[in-house]
């Protein structure tokens, strides 16, 4: 008889140690859980603030490629300048030197 209460007292110390860990448990997945919803935020914040960047990024390169054309167009147009002065230059020096 005083083994059958001792396992029974020892059987209900298992079950209120395991009631005990079951609710441990539980608030360890609670706090998890918590973790996880703030993971998301932080990862929505995050992909929101690249997806702002990466448009900001886009609409540089687009100024950028505009100042490309333009200084491409302006070389283009130096160059041409260039040539023609050198022309011009040239047919002075001839009017105004005959020897050549």
């Amino acid at each position: 008889m005083e083994q059958e209460n001792f396992v029974k007292e020892i059987l209900n110390a298992l079950k209120l140690h395991g009631d005990h860990m079951d609710r441990k448990f539980d608030q360890i997945d609670q706090r998890f859980e918590q973790i996880d919803q703030r993971f998301e935020q932080l990862e929505e914040k995050f992909d929101n603030r690249f997806g702002d960047m990466e448009t900001r990024l886009d609409r540089v390169e687009k100024k950028m490629d505009g100042f490309r054309v333009e200084l491409t167009e302006t070389q283009e147009d130096t160059n041409y300048l260039l040539g023609k002065n050198a022309q011009h230059e040239k047919k002075l020096h001839q009017l105004f030197d005959p020897h050549q």
